[in-house]
């Protein structure tokens, strides 16, 4: 930006540079130096301050205008005595007109052009000789100096308007392409790890279950066939962690940008600052988890707190178990007073929770106890 910005600094004072050595040298060659004396000079010193004025910010372009306006007008008054003058601002005034269209708002570029027509107009009429006789020509000059350098820079800024909206379309279009083809990614995604899930941990599962259910009926003296049983118990297991890991790996462009257990401290001093008293306690040694159960305990967490702040009163108690085996989640919370049965909402959340649940293999409970709710997940770890 800031190159930007100096670049047309120096575009600026080499445009005002130019317009002050042409307009001088116009004059002095053909201006009326000897014979208007002092009145003379004046213009010329005039028409090199305004040229100059050229070099200013864009936000001074209507005075500016204005400025050049008046000496167009003004340089007949104190010349008017004198033969084949010229202003002292012939090139300078359409630059003056380009920026007034190119650099501002409607209102001033408008007021500006006014500005610029009326001063045109009366330098023409107060000059004296074939054009000020000629409205035709009076015309033409007020066209060329004045109304076309104006078209021009209104033309530029429109145009310069139109492009940026064609490359902000552009961007748009892009961004929603790519969003669209995120989507595309990420349901199907989510589309075979829901296959592999409903299908093949099903299956394994069930393998491992019967096998475990054979393990423990046979009679004694089967050590051969305990032994392949426990074998194919444990493959299960194995099969079933690397499926959860792959299941990790479907899912690690949504998990990586998703809160977990490191952010129930924070999930907790939310409820606080609701009002509802909160305890959180951790239990155990803890450990690292696959990416998905963790965000499956912290929404497990979430569901629970919500339905705490919706449904219960009284202090509420999270407590964050790691076992050897297992990791548990237990929220309990008071009773509302005359409470009326759970809404729709709580059934839905209670629903999402058992889905989570039943996607690790794990086990859930819900219910009052001791007049208070308490909800109770557990997990079993060993495998992952």
């Amino acid at each position: 930006m800031q190159d930007i910005r100096g670049s047309l600094r120096r575009q600026s004072l080499l445009v005002a540079l130019v317009c002050v050595v042409c307009d001088a040298a116009l004059f002095t060659l053909r201006g009326p130096l000897p014979e208007a004396g002092w009145r003379a000079w004046v213009v010329l010193a005039a028409g090199i301050a305004v040229n100059a004025a050229l070099a200013g910010a864009a936000r001074y372009s209507g005075w500016v205008a204005l400025a050049h306006a008046v000496l167009f007008a003004g340089a007949p008054l104190l010349l008017c005595t004198c033969q084949g003058y010229v202003t002292g601002n012939n090139a300078g005034i359409l630059i003056a007109g380009y920026r007034a269209g190119a650099w501002l708002r409607t209102r001033p570029a408008v007021l500006a052009l006014g500005a610029l027509l009326a001063g045109v107009t009366a330098g023409c009429i107060e000059g004296g000789g074939r054009t000020a006789a000629d409205w035709r020509l009076i015309a033409i000059n007020v066209g060329v100096s004045a109304l076309l350098p104006w078209l021009v820079g209104r033309y530029t800024t429109a145009r310069r308007a139109y492009i940026a909206d064609l490359e902000r379309e552009a961007d748009e279009r892009r961004q929603h392409e790519e969003e669209a083809v995120k989507r595309a990614v990420l349901e199907e995604r989510t589309t075979i790890a829901r296959d592999l899930h409903d299908v093949i941990s099903h299956h394994v599962s069930a393998i491992g279950v019967h096998a475990g259910a054979a393990r423990l009926g046979l009679p004694e003296g089967a050590g051969a066939v305990r032994k392949s049983l426990g074998a194919v118990e444990s493959a299960s297991r194995s099969a079933m962690a690397d499926l959860r890991r792959l299941l990790d790996l479907l899912h690690a462009e949504t998990n990586a940008e998703q809160p977990g257990l490191d952010n129930l401290d924070e999930l907790v001093e939310t409820v606080r600052v609701a009002g509802l008293p909160t305890r959180l306690t951790l239990r155990g040694e803890p450990r690292e988890l696959p990416g998905s159960l963790d965000i499956a305990l912290y929404r497990i967490a979430q569901e629970a707190l919500t339905n705490a702040l919706r449904h219960g009163q009284g202090p509420v108690e999270v407590e964050l178990n790691h076992g050897r085996t297992e990791v548990v989640l237990t929220v309990t919370n008071g009773l509302r007073a005359g409470r009326a049965e759970e809404n729709e909402h709580a059934h839905r959340g209670l629903a999402g929770i058992r889905q989570r649940v039943t996607l690790f293999g794990g086990q859930v409970s819900y219910g009052e106890t001791g007049g208070h709710w308490q909800l109770r997940t557990t997990f079993p770890v060993e495998s992952t």
